[in-house]
């Protein structure tokens, strides 16, 4: 389907409401009225007219688990992503100052990464959390991530100057929660890349994929991002002729699948290319380049992002984790964590945010385990907020176990 062409795959719905059973909201939220009806059932209205807009669509967490469970294949999370895009450009609708910074990580990661400790002992004052829930509507209960006191990029330019030099090279889009809240997690990746002698090349330059920018409705910041990290992904792959990796599971998603479906950002130059990390791990492991591991004797818990189940990505990472040897491996029955992005820190969704994942919770406090383990960063943040077990991404679980 040509890019410019209006998606028409609701026709394809057969109304069978399988996607509202599955919708965490649907389910926590009686306000929202399913993925059904603000998607199939409201394209059709609004393709006559966008006045058929309805303000419940803004209760989507653009999980795409309904798209998961669709027996049909209709693009319902794509098609309610673009609706609140359209709404997004009428007069009446107007950019908050919570949605801007909760939206440009680039923006208040280069800003924040400086001042670190200062930042972080601030926006983690009770008082100062009284008055963003007053004033600008972030909930009093969340504690915004924590900023790195340097980005990851500029420990690689310190620290990685003979990657050239390994016989396999991968590219690294690294994220902005990498390169500012957490650069030890692009260290590990590149510790294990090197452990299996392949080099780590970073594009020259690279933006937020996109995915907080979509959910808070800066739909044109979005695509210029595209555009650009898809420029640069061009440039890397005419050096280079290897994949492009990230560790984080919605980063790989919204590079792949977000840029032609809901951006209409044209990447099928190098969409080959790109790949979520457990996937091109588990393959180098299978065709026997698996790097020397010691024993790692504990138990860890798996919970598996919406957007990696959505590509049928989580077997990867579980196999994966299979492979390293002496761990024990409980794979939870979690669905949602609840937090998806930005949506959870909102004030006016942070009830609908914790019903969704209390299921998780639960299960995590009665495992017993030592970790647990996820391909996303806010999974990680929703479950080391509301549980008192750290959670770490499997690519440090790896670092851990060749160190």
């Amino acid at each position: 389907m040509s890019l410019l062409q209006k998606d028409t795959s609701f026709d394809q719905c057969i109304k069978c409401t399988v996607c509202t059973v599955y919708c965490p909201v649907a389910k926590a939220n009686p306000e929202y009225p399913g993925p059904k009806q603000c998607g199939p059932d409201g394209e059709r209205l609004r393709i006559k007219s966008p006045d058929f807009y309805d303000e419940t669509l803004k209760l989507c967490t653009n999980c795409k688990r309904c798209e998961t469970a669709c027996p049909s294949g209709v693009k319902i999370g794509d098609m309610i992503a673009v609706a609140r895009d359209e709404h997004a450009k009428l007069p009446m609708n107007i950019k908050t100052i919570r949605d801007f910074v909760l939206s440009h990580t680039d923006l208040m990661g280069s800003a924040a990464t400086p001042f670190a400790p200062i930042v972080n002992t601030i926006t983690g004052l009770k008082p100062v959390k009284k008055i963003m829930h007053k004033t600008i509507g972030v909930h009093d209960h969340k504690s915004l991530p924590k900023y790195s006191h340097g980005t990851f990029r500029r420990w690689y330019k310190q620290n990685c100057t003979s990657q050239a030099l390994y016989p396999k090279q991968v590219h690294y889009f690294h994220g902005c929660f990498v390169n500012y809240n957490h650069p030890q997690l692009g260290k590990d990746f590149v510790s294990v890349m090197n452990a299996m002698s392949i080099g780590v090349q970073l594009m020259d330059k690279e933006k937020c994929c996109g995915v907080p920018l979509i959910a808070n409705g800066f739909f044109d910041k979005a695509k210029k991002n595209a555009k650009l990290n898809i420029q640069n992904f061009s440039a890397a792959v005419e050096k280079h002729d290897a994949p492009i990796l990230s560790t984080s599971s919605t980063c790989s998603f919204t590079l792949k699948e977000e840029y032609p479906n809901v951006l209409k950002v044209d990447n099928s130059k190098v969409a080959n290319k790109i790949e979520y990390v457990t996937r091109f791990l588990l393959k180098e492991f299978m065709n026997g380049r698996a790097p020397k591991m010691k024993p790692i004797n504990k138990k860890v818990v798996y919970h598996t992002p919406c957007h990696l189940e959505k590509t049928g990505g989580s077997l990867y990472t579980i196999e994966l984790l299979k492979m390293i040897p002496g761990l024990e491996v409980e794979v939870l029955d979690s669905q949602c964590c609840g937090l998806a992005g930005t949506y959870g820190f909102k004030t006016e969704n942070y009830d609908t945010s914790m019903a969704i994942g209390s299921n998780l919770f639960n299960q995590i406090k009665r495992s017993k385990a030592d970790f647990a383990i996820t391909d996303c960063e806010t999974c990680k943040w929703q479950i080391e907020e509301n549980t008192s077990l750290e959670t770490i991404h499997p690519v440090s679980l790896l670092a851990m176990a060749i160190a």
